[in-house]
Formats: structure tokens, C-alpha cells, sequence
């Protein structure tokens, strides 16, 4: 499986993250590697991701609330929080936040590439094998893998990469809302500089490019005090 298989660490120690680089690139496994939340979030838009290894202290964001926003990012996604702290709680909220698993240090790193191949082998083998990169909605095809769009003619249209990030963050949750949060970290390299305002500006351009009547929408639709949800499939 490893050889189909990217890995995401997220820790804000560089020595930790290179070990696990080393040691999982051995394993046959593409490691990315993120410093913190915002960071995790950039690769995310740019990789096709399907295991995190992520360090619950981390500055900004703990480990425990990206978890939460993973996993409604992602209900496939392989999480695995990894953290210093051994008490009981904080394993039964770990696990509550979305993880899959929940690595105490310090440990064997073959133990964690066990822990890693039994989260694959529930993760990865349950997504569906269909080609999910091409979305059709409306009279539009998306490919999420190369972020391209196309009309019913056939012709690639260019979008602005906000507006990408934002359309292709809505069609990996087909039909489903997807919260302001969430969008706001896949439309901004920092999302700290973004705001609920420009989620609702970049909603109505691609209402103005991809709607036949961007004032009364009918494929990117308001879901009052959530978000927006991606429709016409």
C-alpha cells in the first residue's frame, strides 16, 4: 500500500519531523511535512493526503481542534495524534476529536508504523474506489486532483486560486455543508488574514461565473448560520 500512500507529519519540532521523514520515506511511504495548523492546511489544498501524524501541542491550533476540523474535512482522512501527555482523558478526548489513533511519546517507530498500517488499512481501504478527482455539477466538470475546471463545451476556465480553493473545498463534501472555518483555511495561505467577509466574496463571484441566475443559486447554496454547500449532482 505504501507506495500509493502520502503521509502528512504536523509538529513544530523540526527534529521530530525530520526522524519521521526519514523514517517513513524508508517505508516506501511520500512524507509531507507542516510546522503547524496553517501550514497543514496549505499542503492539504496541494496533496492528495491520506494519513496525518499530528502533534497535539502545537502553537496556534492544538492538534485536538484541527482534528475536529479534519475530520469533518475529511470523513476518510487517517488521523493519528501523537503527544507527550499519557493520561487517560486526554486519550478519550483525542479520540473524541476525530483520531483514529492516539500515540503516546516516546515510542518505538516500528510501533508507529504499525499503528500507521492498521489506520490505513480502516482509512484508505474504505474510501471508495471510484475516480472522485472529476466532480460534474450543473453544467460544469471540476478535477480536484489537477484543480480544473471546465464548462459543458468543454473549455477549461481559469479561476483565481481563492476562488478555486474555496469551489474545490465544497465539492470534496458533495451535497453537504461545509462550514465558514473550513473554507476560510482553503482560500488564504494565511488564514488568520481571512474573515467570514471574504468566504461570502469569493461564494459571490463563482455564483456570478457558474450560476445561470447568480441571484437565486442554485449550485453553491447558503446554509444559514453554517455555511455553504455545493449542489447540482
Amino acid at each position: 500500500m505504501s507506495h500509493s500512500v502520502n503521509i502528512l507529519v504536523v509538529d513544530d519540532d523540526l527534529v521530530t519531523r525530520t526522524r519521521h521523514k526519514h523514517y517513513f520515506d524508508k517505508h516506501g511511504y511520500k512524507v509531507f511535512l507542516a510546522q503547524d495548523g496553517n501550514s497543514m492546511w496549505h499542503i492539504l489544498r496541494e496533496e492528495c493526503i491520506s494519513l496525518i501524524l499530528l502533534d497535539i501541542g502545537l502553537p496556534g491550533k492544538d492538534g485536538l481542534e484541527l482534528a475536529r476540523e479534519l475530520r469533518a474535512h475529511d470523513e476518510y482522512l487517517g488521523i493519528i495524534l501523537v503527544t507527550a501527555r499519557d493520561d487517560d482523558i486526554d486519550k478519550i478526548v483525542g479520540l473524541e476529536s476525530g483520531a483514529n489513533d492516539y500515540v503516546t511519546k516516546p515510542f518505538n517507530p516500528r510501533e508507529l508504523l504499525a499503528r500507521v498500517k492498521i489506520v490505513l488499512r480502516s482509512t484508505y481501504n474504505r474510501r471508495p474506489q471510484e475516480d472522485n478527482s472529476i466532480i460534474k455539477f450543473g453544467n460544469w466538470l471540476l478535477n480536484l486532483d489537477k484543480r480544473l475546471l471546465y464548462n459543458s463545451a468543454g473549455q477549461r476556465i481559469n479561476l483565481p486560486r481563492g476562488e478555486m480553493g474555496l469551489l474545490t473545498a465544497l465539492a470534496r463534501n458533495p451535497g453537504a455543508t461545509v462550514n465558514r472555518q473550513i473554507l476560510i483555511n482553503h482560500v488564504s495561505d494565511r488564514p488568520w488574514e481571512s474573515t467570514n467577509r471574504t468566504v461570502d466574496v469569493l461564494v459571490s463571484r463563482l455564483r456570478r461565473r457558474l450560476e445561470t441566475d447568480p441571484k437565486n443559486p442554485q449550485l453553491i447554496v447558503t446554509v444559514h448560520g453554517e455555511g455553504y454547500a455545493l449542489m447540482g449532482f
